[in-house]
C-alpha cells in the first residue's frame, strides 16, 4: 500500500450546468479553482450515461451505454494530473425508474441537474501507468 498525508486547501459547492457533460463540469470546476489533487461527491439526475467496466481478466474497459434519464444516487472520485491534463476519475451508482441500479465508472453522462461538493488538496496527484492492473494510478 502506498499513501500520504494531505492537506486541505479549500472546498467547493458547484452546481453542474443543465446539458452539459457530467465529467467535464467535474473537470472544469477543478480547472476554475486550479485543484491539482481533489476528491468529490455529487448527487443529481443524467439524461443518458456511459459507464464503464474494467475486465481484469483482459485489462480492459467496456462501455456500457443509457440513452434514458437516471437518477445519480451516488458519484465519488478524485482529480489528478493524467497526461498534462486534470483528470476527474469519477465513479457512480445510477438507478431507473424502477429503482434498478447501475454502477462502474462514469466515461460520460448529461447533466439533468447535478451538484458537486470537492475538497482541494494542497500537494498534487499524478496518475502513472502500473504495469499489473494496467491502468493509470495515482502515487
Amino acid at each position: 500500500m502506498n499513501y500520504r498525508a494531505v492537506e486541505t486547501t479549500g472546498e467547493y459547492v458547484a452546481r453542474l450546468e443543465h446539458g452539459a457533460d457530467w465529467r467535464a463540469e467535474i473537470e472544469s470546476l477543478a480547472e476554475e479553482v486550479e485543484a491539482d489533487a481533489a476528491w468529490f461527491t455529487a448527487l443529481g439526475a443524467v439524461r443518458d450515461a456511459e459507464l464503464w467496466f474494467y475486465d481484469q481478466a483482459e485489462c480492459e474497459y467496456y462501455p456500457i451505454e443509457f440513452d434514458e434519464p437516471l437518477e445519480v444516487a451516488s458519484c465519488v472520485g478524485n482529480v489528478s494530473w493524467l497526461d498534462d491534463d486534470r483528470f476527474a476519475h469519477t465513479h457512480a451508482v445510477l438507478s431507473d425508474d424502477e429503482g434498478t441500479t447501475y454502477s462502474g465508472h462514469l466515461n460520460e453522462a448529461t447533466v439533468w441537474a447535478g451538484e458537486v461538493y470537492m475538497r482541494v488538496f494542497e500537494e498534487p496527484l499524478e496518475r502513472e501507468y502500473d504495469e499489473t492492473t494496467e491502468l493509470d494510478l495515482w502515487l
